[in-house]
């Protein structure tokens, strides 16, 4: 069951869905207008959202900033009656869908060639249950690597900063709040033969990430973290980044120095983590 919940006065969200895919989606509130953070995984996503924010008398956002390509974060902008904005980058890669059909046969031909993701292609077919009616939007307004929004009252300021899981991620910093919207950026690769992370590509986004003076740092699959359940993840990537480095990609000696340093045995996520560098050093090697 989603809810909506407010985090701070100028902030709400919309708490995600794991079976469909839904993730979280934003509203800033300023003094002149309401962003909107993404745009829904379905039209069915994004009217609902929009109503539980007029159930809370929050002002209809005025303005949707797109995070990434990935679907689950675009297919309810159609719903949408006003501009979006995203990098350039991401509506690129937008215009790679517009011959797609999404029928069932038309999304398991895509699997079957690697194109799209089957948790993806599953996660689809339990959205539109009912119907199909998807139709890729493109952004009204595109930028290139940052740009500030004015809100009234609270300043947005989004930033290209890429990453494993698609180059195009884009943050929302929420200067006045301290919240940094992360969306899916610090998740891993999955559109690869392998889940994947890479050194080179995790050690450069944590140190944007870690740039910004934040309290609250939202992951849209997951939940609103506090600072140290942020440093604690963070942390974790870029000791498995810099020991997957020096050990060469060689999964044994990794998990053994990491299992030395921490004095315990390794938590199924950091087995997984661990895996993913691994896999990213031998599709680069």
């Amino acid at each position: 069951m989603q809810t909506l919940e407010k985090l701070t006065n100028r902030f709400w969200y919309q708490t995600p869905v794991s079976e469909t895919d839904r993730p979280i989606l934003g509203a800033v509130v300023g003094n002149d207008r309401t962003l909107m953070i993404d745009a829904g995984n379905s039209e069915d996503h994004a009217q609902y959202f929009l109503e539980e924010l007029k159930k809370n008398c929050i002002p209809e956002p005025s303005l949707v900033a797109i995070t990434h390509w990935h679907w689950d974060h675009i297919f309810g902008l159609s719903a949408l009656n006003f501009p979006s904005i995203a990098s350039s980058m991401t509506k690129t890669k937008m215009e790679e869908l517009l011959p797609f059909s999404w029928c069932d046969a038309a999304i398991d031909e895509r699997v079957k060639q690697g194109i799209e993701i089957e948790f993806c292609a599953e996660a689809i077919k339990k959205e539109f249950r009912n119907h199909r009616n998807i139709a890729i939007k493109l952004p009204t307004i595109t930028f290139q690597e940052k740009m500030e929004i004015d809100l009234g009252g609270v300043t947005c300021i989004l930033q290209h900063v890429g990453g494993d899981h698609t180059t195009d991620s884009i943050v929302v910093y929420i200067k006045e709040e301290k919240i940094l919207f992360l969306a899916d950026c610090m998740y891993a690769n999955m559109y690869a033969p392998k889940n994947n992370y890479t050194v080179e590509k995790t050690l450069k986004l944590l140190d944007l990430v870690e740039s910004y003076d934040a309290e609250f740092y939202i992951f849209s699959h997951w939940k609103p973290a506090n600072k140290q359940e942020f440093e604690s993840e963070a942390s974790l990537l870029r000791k498995l980044a810099t020991l997957t480095q020096k050990h060469r990609g060689n999964i044994g000696d990794i998990t053994e120095e990491y299992r030395v340093e921490t004095g315990r045995d390794l938590t199924e996520d950091e087995v997984e983590t661990i895996q993913f560098f691994v896999n990213g050093y031998e599709l680069n090697n």
